[in-house]
């Protein structure tokens, strides 16, 4: 961790392991996503780790979960159900598709969307469900696929911030028709920048290859659909190799972290931490909470003691059907998201990071519980 006297909410884990697979990649040459031994290795591992068949590496989660939406061929007049409280980039999806995005609204339990509310919101333009599987704890994706083989309906997992999690000891990511993962800085396994899509669908992994790579068939430069540049890095996919190659560790120190706060905080009342269904490995990718009322103070109000003492927060996600430009497209559907919006007004998340000690989570909570009133 940091040696001054601030916390962050993360802080990436990296080692000479990762600083030496990347010079090895670069002395080979391996400087775009076109060449190279890297990023087959990557891809394959990680769809492996998965339990998936296929990977294909991208730029980024938010470009894995545009690829994947184009690949399924969603587009304009078509809908996405997916859970409300989540980054944006899922919504961006389906948004720079044509499709529009219908939020789900989440349950109060884990915070990932609540699977009752699906089957009131297909219509006969719903083309897919995006459930995220949100903070590391996974989605009932049990029900999730019930509901969509019912009605016929595409599944892409969002598991930018689940990497390894299970529900019933199967991993996230190979449930859905496709599965979106993140490897941003602060996620459980890092590139950098990065995303891939896993599948077990060889149709579906030649659309997504296809499309990442600018649509290139033969002969060469001559395109038969209008597809991206989402290529992932050879550089990038060495990294990627060595990370995975401590995710178990790194999934451990999760869950350590986890287990420490749960420990110090689980008597403060007015707080609710963040669960793990029996049903479930959560990852606790961020170690996640809701500031109650008989807490005393409003969550934007513990934020600011916190980091007064020089303690870095983040709140959870805006709710997609708050967000100003999805309002604004043609064809938005007004759903309420009330357990959204309260999460979205009331929760935060901790420092979080793989290496916080247990002095740093002491701090934390000592100034959590001092500030209760």
């Amino acid at each position: 961790m940091s040696t001054s006297n601030k916390i962050p909410v993360h802080e990436p884990d990296l080692g000479e392991e990762e600083v030496e697979a990347v010079i090895a990649a670069l002395r080979r040459g391996e400087i775009s996503g076109s060449f190279g031994t890297a990023l087959p290795e990557f891809e394959e591992r990680f769809a492996a780790y998965c339990g998936c068949k296929y990977g294909v590496a991208v730029t980024s989660g938010t470009t894995a979960l545009h690829l994947a939406v184009a690949a399924a061929g969603i587009g304009a007049g078509d809908e996405v159900l997916m859970s409300a409280s989540t980054n944006i980039a899922t919504a961006l999806a389906a948004y720079h598709n044509g499709a529009v995005a219908v939020p789900v609204d989440s349950e109060t339990v884990t915070w990932n969307l609540d699977p009752d509310r699906i089957e009131d919101l297909i219509t006969p333009r719903t083309r897919a469900i995006i459930p995220v599987h949100i903070f590391g704890h996974p989605c009932d994706m049990d029900r999730i696929m019930g509901i969509a083989r019912k009605h016929n309906i595409i599944v892409i997992e969002d598991c930018a911030e689940s990497h390894g999690a299970t529900w019933r000891g199967r991993m996230t990511g190979s449930f859905g028709d496709m599965a979106c993962f993140s490897f941003y800085a602060n996620k459980i396994i890092t590139t950098g920048e990065g995303g891939m899509v896993v599948t077990s669908d060889a149709r579906l992994v030649e659309r997504l290859r296809l499309l990442r790579n600018l649509g290139f068939i033969k002969p060469r430069f001559y395109h038969e659909v209008p597809a991206y540049n989402f290529r992932m890095t050879g550089m990038q996919a060495a990294l990627g190799l060595a990370q995975l190659a401590k995710i178990d560790r790194f999934i451990a120190d999760k869950r350590r972290v986890a287990a420490t706060y749960n420990e110090r905080l689980g008597n403060i009342p007015g707080l609710q931490l963040p669960a793990e269904l029996p049903e479930a490995r959560n990852v606790y990718w961020m170690y996640a909470l809701v500031v109650k009322p008989d807490f005393g103070r409003t969550r934007d109000e513990l934020a600011q003691i916190l980091a007064q003492q020089g303690i870095e927060t983040r709140t959870f996600f805006c709710p997609m059907n708050m967000q100003p430009f999805l309002r604004g497209q043609v064809g938005f559907r007004d759903v309420a998201c009330p357990v959204a919006e309260k999460i979205w007004t009331s929760g935060f998340y901790l420092p979080s990071a793989n290496q916080l000690g247990e002095a740093e989570i002491a701090r934390v909570c000592e100034v959590i519980a001092a500030a209760r009133r």
